[in-house]
């Protein structure tokens, strides 16, 4: 769930929505998602001072609220 909300408003955020993409990575405690964007549109991702990166980590947090592991973002070119 957290993964398709993460694409959707990720690819509401770029120049170049159809090089968004989403992995997935589960690990002991921890699931990382990786956000994969064309290298022009990271800057519009991550945003001023991180805001809309800051944002998008807590929004996949809460989507992700049911599971008992800590979700990680990050974001990659």
């Amino acid at each position: 769930m957290a993964e398709r909300l993460l694409e959707t408003l990720a690819r509401r955020l770029v120049d170049d929505p159809d090089a968004v993409r989403v992995e997935r990575e589960e690990r002991d405690d921890v699931v990382v998602l990786r956000l994969h964007v064309a290298p022009a549109d990271v800057g519009q991702v991550i945003g001023r001072q991180g805001r809309i990166a800051r944002s998008l980590r807590q929004l996949v947090r809460a989507a992700a609220g049911g599971q008992r592991k800590r979700v990680v973002l990050e974001i990659v070119d």
